[in-house]
């Protein structure tokens, strides 16, 4: 037995704090035991050990005898973080609860207030929350969106979840019937409890968030960084730290249990041949590791392709493929590439022999988010580094590269 988890069975309305009746749970028991206010006896009945950690839950729309309440974990959905919160705001003098979680904290009447009035880091030792769903309507959203933490977490950017977009109310209905439309409304406020639920089942697979300025920064895989305490583990098993300031950590997710994917950053420097056309194409990366392998995995481009530049990409993978060995990067279709050359032939009067413009791509770097592993690769054909439509180009480990993994390992044997 790990800890106690504790429920609120009943509380009644515009009744004395008498009305309130707790049940507590153990990890070998289905069936709470009832334990009642101001009624010590029932403390001993349900054999209450002060020694072991106490979890309690609070459901959304208490101090106790002889405990520490630096071992109290309050857990909180929507209202009930707000109402974690305030319980721990309302216990005065230097030892406060130990921590509280946020899921998905509520927005309406509570977005833009002070600490005072919401769940704030002020209220335990330890706060943190995770926020699922913060897309506005009519300018009010029913998961909060300001930070209320030590440490808070944006899965998918925290507006909305995958796997509950209306597009899914059929398969919704089909599932649960007519309530099936309720389900994908709620849907993505739930994602919160499901995932801190994740954490607990699945400790081989812990999510990582990384701190991040926003989504859009986050997408094209430029915060992959846990230097300096910038990443931390999502839900229960989080790396409990009190920060001067909060900090905001972003992270992928899948759209079920286990919910974890693997973050990877690929930087790759363009050179295109046209220099006064914006290429657009739609590229993919088949992935080979020491484990496993993952084949034709879209990346998106935030920006056009111009002149000269290096550009950044956030890959996701459902999958641990180990250490990766190589990659093959290929541009798909010819639709967008035709319009241009079209474009380009009438304009310029190509000669016989002329070499047919595209994209030079010599190396590709690659950040794994989860190993926080660098890693170079270099074009298989050195001698040809042109990539043009439908073709596809090999990638491997850079002579360089591969040389100072040789001497690491090395270094690490002696």
């Amino acid at each position: 037995m790990d800890a106690f988890y504790m429920f609120p069975a009943e509380i009644k309305k515009n009744q004395p704090s008498s009305a309130t009746k707790f049940r507590l749970y153990t990890d070998t028991t289905e069936e709470g035991c009832l334990i009642l206010f101001d009624q010590l006896e029932t403390l001993d009945k349900c054999s209450f050990n002060t020694s072991l950690p106490l979890v309690m839950i609070v459901h959304g729309w208490s101090e106790s005898v002889q405990f520490s309440r630096s071992n109290v974990h309050l857990i909180g959905y929507s209202l009930g973080a707000h109402v974690s919160g305030f319980a721990g705001s309302y216990i005065s003098g230097t030892n406060k609860i130990g921590r509280i979680t946020g899921l998905d904290p509520a927005g309406p009447l509570f977005e833009g207030m002070s600490p005072t009035d919401r769940l704030s880091p002020d209220d335990a030792n330890f706060v943190d929350a995770i926020h699922t769903f913060t897309q506005q309507h009519m300018g009010l959203s029913v998961g909060i969106k300001q930070p209320v933490a030590h440490f808070d977490f944006y899965p998918n950017g925290g507006t909305f979840q995958p796997g509950c977009h209306i597009m899914h109310v059929y398969n919704h209905i089909a599932q649960y019937g007519i309530t099936g439309i309720t389900q994908t409304v709620k849907c993505a406020h739930e994602r919160s409890v499901h995932l801190f639920i994740d954490s607990l089942l699945h400790d081989d697979k812990q999510s990582m968030a990384y701190w991040c300025n926003d989504i859009h920064t986050f997408d094209k895989g430029m915060c992959l960084s846990c230097r300096k305490n910038r990443c931390n583990i999502l839900g229960y098993n989080i790396r409990k730290e009190r920060l001067q300031i909060n900090r905001r950590l972003f992270l992928k997710t899948r759209a079920h249990a286990p919910f974890k994917v693997y973050h990877y950053q690929f930087k790759i420097h363009f050179i295109n041949e046209i220099q006064e056309k914006q290429v657009e194409p739609t590229f993919t990366v088949s992935l080979t590791g020491t484990k496993e392998d993952a084949e034709n995995l879209p990346i998106t481009l935030v920006e056009g392709i111009t002149g000269n530049k290096t550009y950044s990409f956030l890959i996701t993978l459902d999958i641990d493929i180990g250490e990766l060995m190589m990659i093959k990067f290929k541009w798909e279709g010819t639709a967008v590439w035709e319009n241009i050359w079209d474009t380009v032939q009438t304009i310029i009067p190509w000669t016989k022999g002329s070499r047919r413009p595209g994209l030079i791509v010599k190396t590709i770097r690659v950040k794994a988010g989860e190993t926080q592993q660098k890693m170079t690769f270099c074009s298989q054909s050195v001698n040809n580094v042109h990539l043009h439509p439908a073709q596809e180009k090999t990638f491997v480990r850079c002579p360089n590269s591969s040389r100072r993994l040789k001497r690491k390992f090395k270094v690490t044997r002696t």
